[in-house]
C-alpha cells in the first residue's frame, strides 16, 4: 500500500499542483515507516501544502493519525445546521432527535412504543433484540407499534431493516453510554430518529414506568442556528501524539458533521446491501469531510500569497483559529458536553477570513524538518528517505526550538525555554505579549514586545516555563500565547500544552 501511496505523491509533485488534500489515515507510526509521512515531506519540499485527516477514532486519547509536524492534521467538529425529528411521547413529553428519514408518519397520531427487548423472538437474546439485529424481532409484538432499539452491533441500517420487517411502523435509535450525547442524523429505511444517551435513558424510564407507552415522530426539518456550534466531534481522533507528543496534534477542526457531499450512485446512501435507494447527494460525517474544508482555505491562501511556504499557510490558518462557540463560551467536547482541549481542536477552529491576514507566522523551511529528525535520532540512513542529497545533523539541535507554531512540552520537570521565530507578513508594526499560562506553571516570555519595520522580517522571542509547585497531577493542563498589535487588528494565537513530569 505505501508503494501506491508514494506513487501518488510523485504524480501529484510531477503535476504540480498547490496543495493535496488526503482523507486516507491509518495506524500512528514512526515517520520512517509510515508512507504518508514520507510522501508528504517530498511533497513539501516542492511548495505543496499537505492536508489530512486527524481519524475518526476518538474521542479515544492518543488515537490521532498523520502526526508529521510537515502535514496539517485535520479534526472534526459540528456545524450549526441540524435534521431535526421530534419525538412526544405519550405523556405530552417532547425529545428532539436527529433524522433524515425519507418516509414520515401521520402527524399528531400515536403509536404503541416497545423497547426490543420486549418485541423479541423466543429463541434470541434479550441483548440482540434490545440491539434490534436481523432477525431478532417477533411481529407479533412489533406490527404497528414504534420500536426503541439500542445503538451498537450490527449496522444501522440493518436495525432499520429489522424493525420494517416485523412490522413496525418507526424506530428510534438511541446511544448507548459510550456513544455519549452526541447523535447524528441517518437515512433510515422507515421513520425514525436519533437521540442521545440521556434523552434515550428518558425514553426507557417512560416505557418502564407506563402501562401502555406510545409516542409519535415527526417528519424531518432543517434546523439553522443551532447553538452552541461548533463543538468537536465524538468520533474526532484526539492527541496527543504518541510518535512526538512535542508537535501538538491535530492542528486544528473544521466541519465534518452533517457535510452534504457529492455521492456515487453505485451505492446507496447507507452502504447497506439491503438499502436499494441511490442518491447524487449524501450527508457525511468523519474528519474526510473536515480535512477538505481546510483544504479549500489553503487553495485559496495559495493564491493570495502564491510564494508563501506550507508552514507559512498552515501557520496562519492555526494562528488565526477560533476556540469559542457560537455563544461565546469554549467549544465544547460532544463526547462528555465539558470544555474541549487542544487535543481534539488543536489550535481551533479554522476561520478563513481572518486566515487570509494573519499578520505574523511562524514558517520552517525544509532544513528545519530535517533538524527536527536529527534531533529525533535520525541518523544518516534513516534521513535518506527524506532528503535527496546528504544532510549533516547539526552537533546539537533542541527539539523544544522547532518553530511550530504550537507549544507542546510533555514532561516539564525544572525550567525550559522555548525559542520561536515570528515573520512579519503584514504592515509594519508592534506586538505585544499575552500569556494565558496553564494551572500550575509560570510562563514569561522575553522579549514582550516585537517591532517590525517592513514586510518579511523576523524576530525570534524566547518562551520561559517554570512549575510552580510541586507536581500534584501528572495530566495535561493547557495555556495560550498571543501576540497582538497596538490597533488590536491581528492575534496571533498559539496554544500551549504542558504535563509535568
Amino acid at each position: 500500500m505505501d508503494a501506491d501511496i508514494l506513487a501518488a505523491f510523485d504524480a501529484a509533485i510531477s503535476d504540480g499542483v498547490d496543495v493535496l488534500s488526503l482523507s486516507i489515515g491509518g495506524a500512528p507510526a514512526e515517520y520512517f515507516e509510515d508512507g504518508i509521512a514520507i510522501g508528504s515531506f517530498h511533497a513539501v519540499k516542492n511548495g505543496i501544502t499537505v492536508v489530512a485527516s486527524a481519524g475518526n477514532s476518538g474521542p479515544t486519547p492518543g488515537t490521532v493519525s498523520n502526526v508529521a509536524p510537515w502535514i496539517f492534521t485535520i479534526g472534526a467538529s459540528t456545524v450549526d445546521r441540524a435534521f431535526t425529528s421530534y419525538i412526544t411521547l405519550g405523556n405530552k413529553k417532547k425529545i428532539k432527535g436527529m433524522s433524515l428519514s425519507a418516509t414520515t408518519l401521520p402527524r399528531r397520531k400515536y403509536y404503541p412504543l416497545i423497547t426490543g427487548a420486549s418485541a423479541k423472538l423466543d429463541d434470541v437474546s434479550e441483548v440482540d433484540a434490545n440491539l434490534c439485529e436481523l432477525d431478532s424481532l417477533d411481529p407479533r409484538k412489533a406490527k404497528g407499534k414504534i420500536v426503541v432499539c439500542l445503538q451498537g452491533g450490527g449496522g444501522t441500517t440493518e436495525k432499520g431493516v429489522a424493525a420494517l420487517r416485523a412490522g413496525a411502523v418507526g424506530m428510534i435509535l438511541t446511544n448507548d453510554e459510550q456513544s455519549g450525547n452526541e447523535a447524528f442524523p441517518f437515512a433510515h429505511v422507515l421513520p425514525a430518529a436519533d437521540v442521545n444517551f440521556i434523552d434515550g435513558q428518558t425514553i426507557y424510564a417512560y416505557i418502564n414506568a407506563t402501562g401502555k407507552p406510545t409516542a409519535n415522530i415527526t417528519p424531518v426539518k432543517t434546523v439553522l442556528g443551532i447553538k452552541p456550534a461548533p463543538s468537536m466531534a465524538a468520533f474526532s481522533s484526539r492527541g496527543p501524539s504518541f510518535i512526538d507528543p512535542e508537535i501538538l496534534k491535530p492542528d486544528i477542526s473544521a466541519p465534518g458533521v452533517g457535510i452534504i457531499a457529492a455521492f456515487s450512485l453505485a451505492s446507496s446512501p447507507t452502504g447497506s446491501k439491503f438499502d436499494k435507494r441511490r442518491v447524487p447527494f449524501n450527508l457525511l460525517f468523519g474528519t474526510s469531510m473536515a480535512c477538505p474544508h481546510v483544504s479549500g482555505v489553503v487553495g485559496l491562501l495559495k493564491t493570495l500569497y502564491p510564494l508563501w511556504s506550507p508552514a507559512a499557510i498552515k501557520s496562519a490558518i492555526m494562528t488565526t483559529a477560533r476556540t469559542l462557540d457560537n455563544e461565546e463560551p469554549p467549544m465544547k467536547d460532544s463526547s462528555t458536553n465539558d470544555t474541549a482541549t487542544p487535543f481534539a481542536y488543536g489550535a481551533g477552529e479554522v476561520t478563513p477570513n481572518q486566515a487570509m491576514d494573519p499578520g505574523l507566522v511562524y514558517d520552517l523551511t525544509i532544513d528545519d524538518y530535517l533538524n527536527y529528525l536529527c534531533g529525533r535520532g535520525y541518523n544518516t540512513s534513516l534521513l535518506k528517505r527524506f532528503a535527496t542529497k546528504p544532510f549533516a545533523c547539526p552537533k546539537s539541535y533542541s527539539l523544544s526550538d522547532f518553530n511550530y507554531p504550537s507549544i507542546s512540552l510533555s514532561e516539564l520537570s525544572g525550567e525550559v525555554t522555548v525559542t520561536r521565530r515570528a515573520k512579519n507578513v503584514g504592515h509594519p508594526g508592534t506586538y505585544f505579549a499575552r500569556i494565558k499560562s496553564p494551572p500550575g506553571v509560570s510562563v514569561s516570555v522575553k522579549p514582550e514586545t516585537l517591532t517590525f519595520k517592513k514586510m518579511g522580517e523576523e524576530k525570534k522571542f524566547v518562551v520561559t516555563f517554570h512549575p510552580m509547585s510541586k507536581v500534584e497531577s501528572r495530566d495535561f493542563v493547557f495555556g495560550q500565547l498571543v501576540w497582538s498589535d497596538s490597533d488590536g487588528k491581528h492575534k496571533v494565537m498559539s496554544p500551549i500544552v504542558i504535563r509535568r513530569k
